[in-house]
């Protein structure tokens, strides 16, 4: 049995099978409905629900508390629909413009830039590149068919006669896939992979200026869409704030540098929250949306693209909107949930 779920002020409409979670089936049909996680974590696919019934699968009551559940909010990730649906959401151009797919990947180099954290090179099919907009995600699909979601950290188009994602991985011990990455793999394994995912990606029909918001790993989708703006040339003034604990942890700090120097709208701003005496940091310290606000007390009239650990997001969210008046629509996140954060795993 299906179902056909409205989605509200757009009028599009879609199906969906009877226990299908509602984003699955738009993810299926090319439907752009904003979501991150896909597991109930992240909160980021929260709408409302204006007519039919659904019935949520397991979540997390910080993506969607029973006050919000019972105000006629819903999860897209983990509502399954019992009737006909509508809901009121945001459509995202582009977020079903490309394919979602499978495909094998080829570990071309594994680079160690800090001690916990690879650069992984993987290598695509010969001649067919992964379409994809710049700070989206792959899933890997392990072996007992678990999976594990990476930023892409290179844009589209550096994609050359050989394609190829990068993606930057920050060990978590005992972690399933991040001790394989960080222990046996060695160049030529293969795996596969499924995308791409993710609504997190540079909203180019505006000319506001651009907060780019990174905490330690969360840097390699915000990398990616620095790539991707120095290549369509793009001037609307961006600043890139990136928050870590130690000097170690800028494990890109030189590429960060040298965009700022190559591109004339572009700020580099680091801001580490621990850092260590043998650091001699003389930069900025704190929390990294702390930094932010001090700069840009006024949000009023930004867009902020925030990509990292989970509580960073939440409390820049937070803080933007009823601190700084940033619109709470202009507010794009990827929040790296972990699987300890997801289901109290380990990655």
């Amino acid at each position: 049995m299906s179902f056909t779920v409205t989605v509200q002020p757009s009028g599009r409409s879609f199906s969906v099978e009877r226990d299908e979670p509602i984003l699955y089936a738009a993810i299926r049909q090319g439907i752009g409905l904003p979501y991150g996680c896909k597991d109930g974590a992240c909160g980021s696919c929260k709408c409302r629900l204006l007519e039919g019934r659904v019935i949520h699968g397991v979540h997390q009551a910080k993506a969607l508390s029973h006050e919000e559940e019972a105000a006629g909010f819903t999860l897209t990730c983990c509502a399954a629909a019992q009737t006909n649906v509508v809901i009121e959401a945001r459509t995202v151009p582009g977020a079903g413009e490309f394919p979602v797919r499978k495909m094998p990947v080829r570990v071309m180099a594994k680079a160690r830039p800090a001690p916990d954290v690879a650069v992984l090179t993987m290598q695509l099919p010969a001649n067919d590149p992964l379409r994809y907009h710049a700070g989206q995600y792959v899933e890997f699909i392990l072996r007992d068919n678990a999976r594990r979601s990476y930023s892409m950290a290179n844009a589209p188009h550096t994609q050359t006669d050989k394609p190829f994602i990068e993606l930057h991985i920050r060990h978590m011990p005992g972690g399933k896939f991040t001790d394989h990455v960080f222990g046996a793999m060695k160049e030529k394994e293969i795996l596969r992979i499924e995308g791409p995912f993710g609504s997190f990606f540079l909203r180019e029909d505006s000319d506001k200026p651009i907060v780019l918001l990174a905490s330690g790993t969360g840097f390699a989708p915000i990398k990616a869409i620095v790539e991707h703006m120095e290549h369509k040339g793009l001037t609307r003034p961006a600043v890139l704030y990136w928050g870590c604990r130690s000097r170690a942890d800028l494990y890109l700090h030189d590429w960060a540098l040298q965009a700022a120097a190559r591109l004339p709208n572009l700020r580099y701003v680091p801001v580490l929250s621990e850092p260590k005496p043998e650091d001699a940091w003389t930069g900025r310290t704190g929390f990294v949306h702390q930094a932010v606000m001090a700069d840009l007390p006024d949000l009023s009239g930004h867009q902020v693209y925030a990509c990292g650990a989970p509580v960073m997001v939440d409390s820049a969210q937070h803080d933007f909107v009823e601190r700084c008046g940033l619109p709470a629509d202009e507010f794009y996140a990827d929040s790296f949930t972990s699987e300890l954060d997801k289901h109290g795993k380990t990655a």
